[in-house]
């Protein structure tokens, strides 16, 4: 089967393009989503003020994306100690960039953060930050794999 180019190594690292990278940053996108609507979705649902359901929304951003990578990682057969550090240096930049912009987008929107859950505004802001955490996150993502860091660590075990 033959692969497109981005997708072959070259010195022992994953490709660098755009669609490497692309995907890299939609596998945190989906960790980040995960963890940030669950978050934004009890923290609202319990009245919690602002800054404890960023906190929660964050935390679990987190949770859910090293998650992601653990579950591959690990049925590669590596052991936990190792997945744990290959899930660290694959997501950890890309997930606090991504989590910089979604959460920074919502605190600069007039009213987003006093949504209620049947707001639209609430679900708009959120649909609208996270596809932003994506767009700048893509670029940091092509940069990392260039240079055999980030999802590059963890591709070696896809």
């Amino acid at each position: 089967m033959h692969q497109a180019p981005e997708e072959h190594e070259h010195g022992g690292h994953a490709a660098s393009g755009w669609g490497a990278a692309a995907r890299a940053t939609l596998h945190c996108l989906t960790g980040c989503a995960l963890g940030e609507i669950l978050g934004m979705v009890v923290g609202t649902a319990l009245s919690w003020h602002n800054a404890p359901t960023m906190v929660l929304a964050v935390v679990l951003a987190f949770a859910f994306g090293y998650t992601l990578t653990l579950r591959g990682v690990l049925g590669s057969g590596l052991g936990l100690r190792a997945a744990v550090r290959v899930a660290l240096a694959a997501d950890t930049l890309s997930i606090a960039v991504m989590e910089l912009i979604d959460n920074g987008v919502i605190a600069l929107i007039p009213g987003a953060l006093d949504a209620a859950l049947s707001d639209v505004l609430f679900w708009w802001t959120l649909a609208l930050s996270l596809a932003l955490a994506f767009v700048v996150t893509t670029p940091v993502n092509r940069w990392m794999i260039s240079r055999g860091k980030g999802h590059a660590v963890a591709h070696r075990y896809h």
